[in-house]
């Protein structure tokens, strides 16, 4: 279990869910069918901002955190970020709701699901007690972190939210 900091190459092994976003399953009570993303390799020639949330539909996620994102698209756009995509370990189908609640149509941002949590705790950041997936950010350039921040405050949206990684691009 490493943390994962500037200077560091990104795992060529990450595999996350999701449900791609269509016309005909845009209505959030269309499910859809969730497939592997394959984010080492989709990321592989990239500029990327993950950012993690501990659950969907959840009072700071929803208020602070994934609006700051949506909001600061086109700036995150603009500083040369090719994806940006959220995370969470809610299964893919409340990621894809979540989504659809956000009013995120096609892949403007992906409500990617860490199932198990296997992606946070193999970087060491995911809640022991929960297993939840913490609160952080991590920007990858070409493979290469730049960028990689874990709150440590209950709460807060300090270092993971999309003022702080503007700030760092």
């Amino acid at each position: 279990m490493t943390t994962l900091k500037s200077g560091d190459a990104f795992p060529s092994d990450v595999v996350f869910q999701y449900i791609p976003w269509s016309e005909e399953s845009g209505d959030i009570k269309a499910c859809g069918i969730p497939i592997n993303y394959n984010a080492s390799k989709e990321w592989a020639d990239k500029k990327v901002v993950l950012f993690s949330v501990p659950g969907a539909f959840t009072p700071t996620c929803s208020v602070n955190h994934v609006p700051g994102y949506i909001k600061n698209l086109p700036q995150l756009r603009a500083k040369g970020v090719d994806i940006v995509n959220n995370v969470a370990f809610n299964d893919p189908f409340v990621m894809s709701a979540w989504g659809k609640a956000n009013e995120v149509r096609g892949d403007e941002i992906l409500f990617l699901t860490d199932p198990d949590a296997k992606f946070s705790k193999s970087i060491g950041w995911a809640d022991e007690a929960s297993g939840r997936t913490a609160r952080y950010a991590i920007v990858i350039d070409h493979g290469k972190v730049s960028y990689a921040q874990i709150e440590t405050e209950r709460g807060a949206v300090k270092k993971s939210g999309a003022d702080a990684v503007l700030a760092s691009l």
